[in-house]
């Protein structure tokens, strides 16, 4: 029962070339936002006048969704494996606890600039390197050709079994064992649509970043760049779990790209006060996107639910976590471990970073129970007695 060759799994080697890409381009932006933005937010002498508020460490706030856009796109490099899973989450941890170390020294200068920079793109070397190292030991290193067949013989992680078929690109195959696990060329959709979905809430979290007064040159522009970071990682995900190439997916990812490239600096020019709202429309707007590239064959009878669902999920979780954030003022040790002056007035210490986390992957979840997952085995049809070119219902493995 071959498959047309539309719906074989693409290289990976795009997609680890641009997730890498992603990684390595936030590394950049973690090092100013240590060298150039920190020093911005910390008053000056131990009897400043201005005491720090709940948002005063914006810079802190965007260096940590940098830091989770670095994680999410060694994520997509490994095409959502587990073998590159692990290593990436563990990188984030230990940026994590680099980033309070770092910000004790307080460096400042080109010099350091540079060499927060070499230091991170040196980290993510070693990321990468385990990660495929891990590959190797599971034997995920490329197609095996044993008996003449293709990719589907190549064995890899567990979290690619949901795989409904796997086909060289030159030719057709049959559809894989649900069992069994596929080679490199293939990935984990499930996981691949839950970054884009992540990354998606944290941009929308980058760009409702606040700081005491709004009024720091560069606040404005650290916001956007963080943000459009975070989009460029949500499009590259959706299009890479998408379930085949063609002119739709283009043409949806183009859309997505477009809605966010163009409503995040517009949500940004709203006051403060008033950006909810126009927030909550356009991550509406990009989570309906990532739901038509990760689930092209979504059944029509299920948008109804949707499109509240994108509306309403991320705003509610966001604030959700916010408040108890608020509460639980989990940045206060990190700003005490930093050096820093402690949060004053009686405000609360937040990380926006975390609650913008926590509330994506509430968010992915959201939506993998209200359209499905993408590439589930159970979505996969049985075979007809007679066996055809095609499964009558073969798109409904892709909801």
């Amino acid at each position: 029962m071959p498959l047309p060759a539309g719906h074989a799994p693409r290289s990976g080697r795009r997609l680890a070339a641009a997730g890498v890409g992603l990684a390595a381009l936030a590394v950049p932006l973690w090092a100013v936002g240590m060298t150039v933005w920190q020093p911005l937010t910390e008053p000056v002498g131990p009897w400043s006048e201005r005491l720090p508020e709940a948002s005063t460490y914006w810079a802190r706030d965007l260096r940590f969704l940098a830091l989770l856009a670095a994680v999410c796109g060694l994520v997509l490099a490994g095409a959502g494996r587990r073998s590159w899973l692990t290593p990436a989450v563990l990188l984030g941890g230990g940026a994590l606890a680099a980033d309070v170390a770092v910000d004790r020294a307080d460096p400042t200068g080109p010099g350091a600039t540079v060499a927060l920079v070499v230091a991170g793109w040196l980290a993510v070397g070693i990321t990468v390197a385990s990660a495929v190292r891990r590959d190797g030991a599971t034997g995920v290193d490329g197609p095996r050709r044993a008996g003449g067949t293709g990719p589907s013989d190549a064995p890899g992680g567990a979290g690619l079994a949901g795989a409904a078929a796997v086909a060289r690109p030159d030719r057709t195959v049959g559809p894989a064992d649900p069992h069994r696990p596929v080679g490199v060329a293939g990935r984990d959709r499930a996981v691949l649509a839950g970054v884009a979905a992540v990354a998606a809430v944290l941009a929308l979290t980058a760009v409702l970043t606040r700081s005491p007064t709004g009024r720091e040159p560069a606040f404005d522009p650290a916001a956007l760049v963080t943000a459009l970071l975070l989009l460029a990682v949500t499009v590259t995900g959706a299009a890479a779990a998408a379930p085949a190439r063609g002119r739709r997916r283009l043409t949806a990812a183009t859309g997505v790209a477009v809605t966010g490239g163009i409503g995040l600096p517009l949500v940004r020019l709203v006051g403060p006060a008033d950006r909810l709202v126009p927030a909550a429309l356009l991550g509406a707007a990009l989570l309906l996107g990532v739901t038509l590239l990760t689930r092209p064959a979504l059944p029509a009878r299920r948008y109804p639910l949707l499109v509240p669902v994108a509306l309403l999920a991320p705003l509610a979780l966001w604030h959700v976590a916010s408040l108890v954030s608020a509460a639980l003022s989990p940045g206060a040790p990190l700003t005490a471990l930093a050096g820093n002056s402690p949060v004053g007035g009686g405000d609360p210490d937040v990380l926006p970073a975390l609650a913008g986390l926590v509330a994506g992957l509430g968010t992915a979840l959201v939506l993998a129970r209200t359209a499905g997952v993408p590439g589930r085995p159970g979505h996969r049809p049985a075979p007809p007695a007679g066996g055809s070119a095609r499964p009558a219902n073969a798109e409904r493995r892709y909801p």
